[in-house]
This record gives structure tokens, sequence and C-alpha cells, in this order.
């Protein structure tokens, strides 16, 4: 009985479960700063972490659980299968960091806006009729 819960305790027991609270905690953080935010910087925050959870939630748990198999080299059964998933799980995992801190800067402010410049009035047109 002692050697079950031991190998519930494992570091590759919990991981899947980590990744999946992670991905979660990512949806709901995103969602509490996009309510606040203006429309781009919700739409880069939810954008990256809505392909930040799918990565942590989804794809990453299957591979901790053997479902997916990584790529090797020399490997037998499909090799375009495993390749094909590890592009999909770097598109993921980059495009949701990339979008997730990009509205992230957004939302702090990190690039100010350009200072508008007064309007002048333009100078009035003179007609040569006017003048005469």
């Amino acid at each position: 009985m002692s050697g079950e819960f031991q190998i519930l305790g494992s570091i590759e027991a919990v991981r899947p479960v980590f990744l999946i609270v992670m991905g979660a905690f990512l949806a709901i953080i995103a969602w509490r700063l996009a309510k606040d935010s203006g429309v781009w910087t919700a739409r880069f925050l939810v954008a990256g972490a809505l392909l930040l959870g799918t990565g942590y939630a989804v794809v990453m748990p299957l591979y901790a659980a053997g479902l997916i198999r990584p790529y090797t080299p020399g490997m037998r059964g499909a090799p375009a299968d495993a390749l094909a998933w590890h592009v999909v799980k770097l598109v993921l995992m980059n495009a949701g960091w990339l979008f997730f801190g990009l509205g992230l800067a957004l939302h702090a402010k990190l690039f100010p806006a350009p200072c508008k410049s007064p309007r002048t009035q333009s100078p009035a047109i003179v007609s040569h009729e006017s003048v005469a």
C-alpha cells in the first residue's frame, strides 16, 4: 500500500496535474486582467492565455502520459505524426507566450502612446480678389 502512495507522490505522476492547473490559472489571470484593459490588450491577453492553456492543459499532459510520443531519430511507427505534434506544441507554446507577454506589456503600459501635438490653425488662404 505504501508503494502506491510513493508512485502518486512522484514528480512524474504530479506533473500532468500541475500542467493542467497552470493552464487554467493562466486563463483565469488573463480573464481578470482583460476585464480592466483596452480592446487590443484584452485580445492579446486572452489569445495568449487560450494558446498557453491548450498547450499546458492538453498537449503537455498528453506528452507526459505517453499518449504522444516525442520524435527520436530512427523511431518506429509514424515519425511524421511525432513531428506534427512537435510543431503543434511549438506553435501553441511560443505564440502563446508571445501574445500573453505582449498583452501583459500593453496592460502595464510599457509601450507609451505617442504624444499628440497641439493642433495649430492653418494659415488663412488669402485670395487675390479680397486683397484688391
